[in-house]
């Protein structure tokens, strides 16, 4: 109960337990499901090395009492009297209007509860939908297949250094080995050795629909925001890159792992682990890690040294606030010297400005109106020559 209350106070979301926990912890003997008033008690497994054997049996069914403790059983009918006079009911509307969550109780350990979370979640899960695009609302039966890049994700076979890319059916059939045009270049990509992937487990597929996420092997093709097509050209809104408050060069002591270095940092860029920046001043050669946590750094150099073999040393900077130039170089050519503040490229060669706090930002927009500046990097990942 309080976890429920702390998920609406803190998230302003209704919430509505689809199951219920028997016992805690050691005493932990299954769950109650609501929706078919059927308790699901369970035989523990070494540490979910196996699915956990489930025994189903109806609430008022007379062999509960033989398969559960009598302080349980209580204590299960008082929670759900609870429940059922305080709580809303579920409504699918709600949810998939992101203004209600279903909550489900179970153990990962063990592996139980996790099938019925997955079925209920085929049932609640939004069907595909429209997606906004360079040709306006695209409906996925829209004939022509075509599909957005995601999420990348390098090492996910340490043994073979893999780099695979997320990317979500909006349109059409996919087929494996198809050919498709990719927006960003206007380059023809053959789509081989497509998979699916669930945890651990991969598995080939040979097509997949509208909704359906695949990976695809990367070999350096895709980023993050990409559109794929076939048919007519049409290129969906990428994803922004927000404002980052933290800064720190990156710097590598050791010069004989320069290209593992530049490697790593150019995967996990990719990835969108953090935002990697660089000095206008060509002789500064070592990037700049911008990023909204503490804990991004620390997962870069943890996966630097452990997946590439790279030891390296961050030097914090005194910047808190990251600014995007309207215009590109351009406008900041008009303007001329700009003070309190630091310009940089990110890495899609456009200009960045950093300040030490709001009021050095409200000062220099205070002096130079006529400069746009904007907290969320332009979406569109093409940049014309003359800015890079």
């Amino acid at each position: 109960l309080e976890l429920l209350d702390e998920i609406e106070q803190e998230l302003n979301l209704q919430t509505y337990a689809v199951n219920w926990p028997i016992g805690m912890g050691d005493r932990f003997k299954g769950v109650f499901d609501r929706q078919e008033q059927k308790i699901h008690l369970f035989e523990r497994s070494a540490h979910g090395s196996k699915e956990a054997a489930n025994t189903i049996v109806d609430l008022g069914d007379a062999k509960i009492e033989e398969l559960l403790e009598q302080d349980l059983y209580h204590q299960l009918k008082d929670d759900l009297e609870l429940l059922d006079g305080i709580g809303p009911e579920l409504d699918i509307e709600l949810i998939r209007q992101g203004k209600m969550t279903p909550v489900f109780f179970g153990s990962a350990m063990t592996n139980f509860g996790v099938e019925l979370f997955l079925k209920n979640f085929l049932k609640y899960a939004l069907k595909p939908g429209t997606h906004n695009s360079s040709l306006g609302e695209v409906p996925p039966t829209y004939p022509d297949f075509s599909g957005f890049v995601f999420k990348l994700q390098a090492n996910m076979d340490p043994k073979h250094r893999d780099r695979v890319a997320f990317i979500r059916v909006c349109t059409g059939r996919f087929e494996k080995d198809m050919t498709v045009s990719h927006a960003r270049t206007g380059k023809t990509v053959r789509l081989s050795r497509p998979q699916k992937l669930f945890a651990q487990e991969r598995e080939s597929i040979d097509e997949a629909y509208p909704g359906d996420v695949i990976g695809l092997n990367n070999p350096g093709v895709f980023a993050i925001g990409d559109t794929i097509y076939t048919g007519k050209k049409l290129e969906y809104e990428g994803i922004p890159y927000f404002s980052p408050e933290l800064f720190a060069i990156l710097r590598n002591p050791n010069p004989s792992k320069f290209k593992q270095f530049q490697k790593g940092i150019t995967e996990l860029r990719e990835e969108g682990a953090v935002q990697i920046m660089y000095s206008v001043d060509e002789s500064k050669r070592d990037p700049v890690l911008a990023a909204v946590g503490q804990l991004q750094f620390e997962v870069v150099q943890y996966r630097l040294e452990n997946e590439y073999g790279v030891e390296t040393i961050l030097e914090p900077l005194p910047y808190s606030v990251a600014r995007w130039v309207e215009g590109g170089w351009e406008i900041l050519e008009k303007v001329g010297r700009l003070f309190n503040t630091t310009t940089m490229k990110d890495s899609m060669g456009r200009p960045v400005l950093l300040f030490r706090n709001e009021w050095n930002t409200q000062q220099l927009q205070q002096d130079h109106p006529e400069l746009k500046l904007t907290a969320i990097a332009p979406v569109s990942g093409q940049t014309s020559t003359s800015e890079l």
